[in-house]
């Protein structure tokens, strides 16, 4: 086994992680600001909710709501949707101290044209916003866009996935076999089983990122304990009887329905008694931060057909379907993970 796999960092990369994924949220910022003109509207319309606002840009409530959350993340709004004092003296259009115009230069920057795209029709815009790109579902099909995103995130899930499994340290007992939903690189399942010797997994992922799958788990060691089984999670049938379903980072790149259609095949998948754990990054849930979270929502607005979501969100998906949700709990770099058990019957 890759010894990498059981080494621990020291130190916690959540500045590194966290400039990496704000870089879109002044440009959502500049969209409201410059576009709509949102702080002016919202002087005088204190306290609308989310509905309002969307029928009076005619926005979609996925990016609405990313947008608000951003907006209270930052102090510009409070929680019920009025006007801090830093939103009311510097981003209404017609006070002195209005600092719109520091915004002009990215007017009409390709990743601030997306967010328009994106707001106006709530689908993605283009990969990183080029002209010839698709969106991000779209271009995983590719092997070489597939080969480089899922190497981005398998530099980042090293760590994620060790404090993963860390925290559900006290969750395994009894516990074997872990189905990994999504996995991407396996790194997660890899990791999970590394730090676990009684686990065993198996990663479903559609081609060609199943390929780059099972090549990841042998350089790790890990071909006995970890099978890469080919699919489309939407389509196709998952593996049943499982002790642990993982759903880590992917539920954040779809929007409700499809979030509550991967629950629905989780509750199928797993025995009675069975763990379902989501990893992610958490919005609080009164939606006022975390920022560093609202921020990276705000990236993945804008390139997928998600956002970020709240531990109540998904509870009150989970809670009728048969799950007994648990607390949330933090890992690292603004993430952490929230476990739900499969009632029996």
């Amino acid at each position: 086994m890759n010894p990498a796999l059981t080494t621990l960092p020291v130190s916690d990369p959540a500045q590194i992680l966290r400039l990496r994924d704000r870089q879109y949220a002044a440009d959502l910022i500049g969209a409201a600001l410059l576009h709509f003109d949102l702080f002016t509207w919202f002087r005088d319309h204190p306290g609308a909710a989310l509905s309002e606002v969307c029928q009076a840009f005619g926005w979609g409530e996925r990016p609405a709501d990313v947008l608000l959350t951003l907006c209270r993340a930052n102090g510009f709004l409070t929680v019920d949707n009025r006007l801090t004092d830093v939103g009311r003296e510097h981003l209404v259009s017609g006070s002195p101290w209005y600092l719109g115009p520091y915004y002009e230069p990215i007017r009409d920057s390709p990743i601030l044209q997306g967010y328009l795209q994106v707001l106006r029709t709530g689908k993605p815009a283009n990969w990183q916003a080029k002209d010839d790109a698709e969106d991000w579902h779209a271009s995983m099909l590719s092997e070489d866009f597939a080969k480089g995103f899922t190497e981005l995130m398998n530099c980042r899930g090293l760590i994620l996935g060790q404090m993963l499994a860390r925290g559900l340290t006290p969750f395994l007992g009894g516990r074997e076999t872990v189905l990994d939903v999504g996995g991407g690189s396996g790194i997660y399942a890899a990791t999970l089983v590394a730090a676990h010797p009684s686990l065993s997994a198996t990663v479903l992922e559609q081609p060609p990122v199943d390929r780059l799958a099972r090549s990841e788990i042998d350089r790790h060691g890990l071909r006995d304990r970890v099978e890469v089984k080919s699919g489309d999670m939407f389509r196709d049938p998952w593996p049943t009887g499982r002790d642990v379903v993982l759903l880590s980072n992917v539920l954040h790149d779809w929007d409700v329905p499809e979030v509550r259609l991967l629950l629905e095949k989780s509750v199928e998948a797993l025995r009675d008694g069975g763990l379902l754990v989501i990893h992610e990054a958490f919005l609080h849930d009164d939606k006022t931060g975390p920022l560093p979270v609202a921020e990276y929502s705000a990236l993945l607005m804008n390139i997928t057909q998600g956002k970020c979501y709240t531990a109540s969100e998904y509870a009150d998906l989970l809670e009728p379907l048969g799950f007994e949700v648990g607390r949330y709990q933090d890992t690292i770099a603004d993430r952490g993970f929230l476990t739900a058990v499969k009632r029996a019957g």
